[in-house]
């Protein structure tokens, strides 16, 4: 095998990369990272955080690297969700106790979730550090590849026998080695912001489709003080711009018209932002010496909450494909090791993608038969165990073929 700089160079040290960097752990191999933004934890928490839902599996993910200890005191489980759809009779609930789980996930600011992926990556042994940096060029050999990296004014070139694509939706690799996409505009903008709500939210998540596009409601408070909820409320762009040049209590009003009174007033909201959005899925998961993971080989919708935890997921299988390489004695680089994960990710893939693209479509169309059909199809999952438990074991990532740290296990 050719001597290299790295095993494996991960560019991006987001969440996913970092992830994955902290998934290798114990692992002997030699892992590099690159990050654009400067590597570092210290930041205050405020009101308007960003908030990530966690599904039931990634929360066993993070438990097996070792890192939900860290992240618990931040993390507000969600014990119920509560489905339903605006002036319409149907309704599903999904319950934590009927699923034999403490919660069926947890919602988490995007601030401690980095924080404590920081805190852990940084204090890894094992791991190269290269930041703040970014990616200039990058060339897949026969035997390995070559990454050319800039930082502080200067480019310097890193070899290893595999890289992996860990930098976002909009990812320097894809672009550097021209690897397609396959996208799809949705010609609606998700509006983000936390609201307080009069009644507490007993950590209940809400999900409601309406029929300019879905809203939801997720629990965020850690220390019990806080009755904050992370609001997602999609529309077509321009009635999420009318939405968002809106004061405080005319955005209120309106979200309170769409949402109901479950939870009493809508009190506060904090500042606001709009995503428009897209579903982008690379046409290549691999190529020989390159892996895409997270948002770089695909970035969803945010209905259902779905979209980190796929990455995770991604993360999960890819760190026991190598460490079954690594102990076979095999490169990690070789296709054939690459494929084993590419095979591995497909059916997961496809099957959120399908279900996230079903649920827009779906609950956006307002054709009357269409809407009695969804609506009995509500009530159906709500009555029939069977049903209700497929989709909260879809729901909490722990359908299908699921990688040893997502079955709670050690790598």
């Amino acid at each position: 095998m050719t001597t290299t700089d790295y095993d494996i160079l991960i560019i991006g040290g987001g969440m996913v990369g970092a992830s994955l960097a902290i998934a290798l752990r114990g692992q002997p191999l030699r892992v590099g990272m690159v990050e654009a933004a400067p590597f570092r934890a210290a930041a205050q928490p405020g009101y308007d955080d960003r908030a990530i839902a966690l599904s039931q599996g990634s929360r066993r993910i993070f438990d097996a690297m070792g890192v939900w200890q860290g992240l618990a005191p931040a993390a507000t489980p969600i014990e119920r969700i509560h489905v339903s759809d605006r002036g319409h009779f149907g309704v599903t609930r999904l319950d934590a106790r009927e699923e034999g789980v403490e919660a069926l996930g947890y919602v988490i600011t995007g601030r401690a979730l980095g924080q404590g992926l920081v805190a852990k990556a940084g204090a890894l042994d094992g791991l190269d550090l290269i930041s703040p940096a970014s990616l200039c060029e990058l060339k897949l050999g026969e035997d390995h590849a070559t990454a050319v990296i800039e930082r502080d004014g200067s480019r310097e070139p890193f070899t290893a026998s595999l890289v992996i694509a860990a930098d976002g939706g909009d990812s320097a690799v894809r672009r550097l080695l021209d690897i397609a996409v396959t996208e799809k505009d949705y010609h609606q903008t998700a509006i983000i912001a936390n609201v307080t709500p009069q009644r507490p939210h007993r950590n209940v998540a809400y999900e409601r489709f309406t029929a300019h596009g879905p809203l939801a409601l997720l629990p965020l408070d850690a220390d019990g003080n806080d009755n904050r909820c992370s609001l997602v409320w999609t529309h077509d762009p321009a009635r999420s711009e009318e939405l968002l040049g809106l004061d405080d209590a005319d955005f209120l009003q309106e979200l309170q018209d769409a949402f109901g009174w479950r939870l009493g007033r809508l009190l506060k909201v904090g500042r606001r932002a709009g995503y428009p959005l897209r579903l982008i899925r690379a046409r290549e998961q691999i190529r020989p010496r390159l892996a895409l993971i997270g948002n770089a080989a695909h970035t969803l919708h945010p209905i259902a909450g779905q979209g980190f935890n796929l990455g995770l997921r991604d993360v999960a299988a890819l760190a026991q494909v190598l460490a079954n390489a690594r102990e076979a004695g095999r490169d990690p680089g070789e296709l054939a090791v690459l494929e084993n994960y590419a095979n591995w990710r497909t059916s997961d893939h496809r099957k959120v993608i399908g279900f996230t693209n079903a649920l827009v479509h779906t609950f956006s169309n307002r054709f009357p038969p269409l809407s009695l059909a969804r609506n009995l199809g509500l009530v159906a999952t709500d009555l029939l165990p069977p049903l209700k438990h497929a989709l909260a074991r879809n729901a909490m990532g722990l359908g299908g073929r699921l990688p040893r740290l997502a079955r709670g296990l050690p790598l």
